[in-house]
């Protein structure tokens, strides 16, 4: 049920969504996790990437992103990140939008 193959970001009325798998659909993320963005890229998207299943080309190796969760006995865990992720995200951007700017004007530069 909780097993991942291969996450997709889908567009479903205008609204960003995360297709985790054949079961589950993430919706209602807020604007905000997708904002808040690490070597150009917002932190959803680099799970998203990372958390796959893949198989290397040269020695046939596949890397199984469930193992983990197997092995510990929490089918959920990258359901489970992702909603830490999205939580992190929203909540570094609020911190992000109060914040002054620093420019070269600042008189508090040092």
């Amino acid at each position: 049920m909780h097993a991942v193959e291969k996450m997709r970001i889908k567009d479903l009325n205008g609204e960003k969504v995360i297709k985790y798998n054949e079961n589950i659909m993430i919706t209602n993320i807020p604007a905000e996790a997708w904002r808040y963005v690490v070597n150009g890229k917002s932190a959803l998207e680099w799970i998203i990437e990372r958390y796959q299943n893949l198989v290397d080309k040269d020695s046939g190796l596949r890397n199984d992103a469930n193992a983990w969760g197997h092995e510990h006995n929490n089918p959920r865990y990258i359901l489970d990140l992702i909603e830490k992720i999205i939580t992190v995200s929203v909540e570094t951007v609020k911190i992000f939008d109060v914040l002054p700017e620093i420019g070269a004007e600042s008189e508090n530069v040092l």
